[in-house]
């Protein structure tokens, strides 16, 4: 067994506390370990001042991780899932995915306002497009600004900025301690949350069993079957940041109740699909695929094709 872990990490405030928070659970099982973090500044980080849909590409807080995963300065990379893309590096893959905090997005508002309350043409920050296009759907009268940075820094910018509210997500503020700043967590039949929203992944190389070793027992099963399916929805839509795209799976009662969306980026057109599966079955996650593949006959390959001038969806 490995005597020296160490974890890659982004260093905002909230991938810090991630990280600790894995290294904290790692030490209770595997007490004679030494854990350390390596901080990586990735590409995401360095561009505040472009909303991540017009920036393009995958993997924009990743894959400076998973090259000090691949040239071994890492042994272990940590990860708020849903900044991790379906696709991987050869000898890499998500080898854990931990209990999930609560999936939905929050909202703050000056004088803690709810949704349905905010005043008639309300400025809400947010640069999510999945956020913009169903808070569009609901109250089109709404201004949508851009908003970027990491979680503290967006939170303050609404106590420093022209704002009415900001769309974040529940399980940030809650990690942080920030949680009475919640005025409203918004339910998931008025904002579907974000693929893999509210889990925290641990990403490893697939030949490195003495760090598997260490981490595996970490894995939380109902987190890891959301995850599959509400990843394989997103893969088959092949998705990214420059589309609105959501999907929330729960285990309950022994079944996996699933819901997708895809929508056009104005809110004008959201295509939304709910089914369940047993949890026992061997290819549960082939729901997500069967949810993405209606979406797409619904007409859902036309707004991917607006999206990306291409075909073929």
């Amino acid at each position: 067994m490995k005597k020296k872990l160490v974890i890659g990490t982004r260093g905002s405030q909230l991938a810090l506390w991630q990280a600790n928070w894995v290294r904290d659970k790692i030490l209770a099982l595997h007490p004679g370990v030494e854990v350390s973090l390596e901080k990586i500044k990735t590409k995401g980080d360095n561009i505040l001042d472009v909303p991540l849909a017009k920036v393009g590409g995958k993997g924009l807080f990743v894959k400076e991780i998973e090259e000090a995963l691949l040239d071994g300065r890492c042994d272990i990379a940590v990860h708020s899932l849903k900044d991790v893309p379906t696709e991987f590096p050869d000898g890499l893959f998500l080898a854990v995915y931990l209990s999930r905090e609560d999936p939905r997005d929050a909202l703050i508002s000056r004088g803690n306002v709810p949704f349905q309350s905010l005043r008639s043409g309300a400025v809400i920050g947010t640069s999510s497009l999945r956020r913009q296009c169903q808070l569009l759907r609901h109250r089109p009268d709404l201004e949508m600004v851009d908003l970027r940075g990491n979680l503290d820094t967006r939170v303050r910018k609404l106590d420093t900025e022209s704002m009415d509210a900001i769309i974040v997500a529940s399980a940030g503020l809650n990690r942080l301690g920030m949680a009475d700043r919640i005025s409203e967590a918004l339910s998931v039949d008025l904002m579907l949350p974000a693929i893999g929203q509210g889990i925290v992944s641990i990403e490893a190389r697939k030949e490195d069993k003495e760090a598997l070793d260490l981490i595996l027992p970490l894995n939380h099963r109902e987190s890891e079957a959301a995850a599959l399916v509400e990843r394989a929805f997103l893969k088959r839509l092949k998705g990214g940041c420059q589309v609105p795209i959501a999907a929330h799976a729960l285990v309950d009662n022994g079944a996996i109740k699933f819901s997708g969306l895809l929508g056009s980026l104005d809110g004008k057109t959201i295509m939304r699909e709910s089914a369940s599966v047993d949890w026992n079955d061997p290819n549960f996650p082939d729901i997500g695929i069967a949810l993405a593949e209606k979406i797409l006959k619904r007409g859902g390959d036309k707004i991917l094709a607006e999206v990306y001038g291409r075909e073929n969806f």
